[in-house]
């Protein structure tokens, strides 16, 4: 399926902002696609994301589904607005196996204050095979951005 992609402007701003989150790049985590009300984070599976199991942990599968929703909805704001989570509830579906993840945050409802936002992960094997091991809903806040 082929995606639309964002602006070069909004691009830069999600691509900077993300550059700043230290869980993310803790996580070895990465932007995949940035689009208008939509964003990929791809999170490799590797042995310090796993729980006891071998599968992918769940706070780190909430994490990237967390930062898709939030920038997917920040695609959509003025460069004087930020993200901030409200809440989000996440169902896991089925262990986070596979060589990936692929967390993926879709705008449903953008407002002037409140954004609601779909999140999906997949797990991707390397033959490309996905299954969705995890989905949830998200509502964010727009906050002025802070005076540096």
């Amino acid at each position: 399926m082929r995606q639309e992609p964002a602006n070069p402007a909004v691009r830069k701003r999600v691509q900077n902002s993300f550059g700043r989150q230290g869980l993310m790049s803790h996580l070895g985590a990465r932007l995949a696609h940035i689009g208008p009300g939509r964003v990929h984070i791809v999170l490799p599976a590797r042995p310090e994301v796993t729980q006891q199991h071998g599968y992918v942990h769940a706070g780190a599968t909430s994490a990237i589904a967390d930062s898709a929703g939030g920038y997917a909805a920040l695609t959509l704001f003025d460069e004087e607005s930020e993200v901030l989570t409200v809440e989000y509830k996440i169902n896991l579906l089925a262990p986070a196996a596979g060589d990936h993840l692929e967390a993926i945050g879709s705008v449903l409802k953008a407002g002037r204050t409140l954004t609601v936002c779909q999140l999906e992960v997949h797990g991707v094997r390397p033959d490309g095979t996905r299954k969705l091991v995890a989905n949830g809903q998200q509502t964010l806040i727009r906050v002025s951005r802070p005076v540096a």
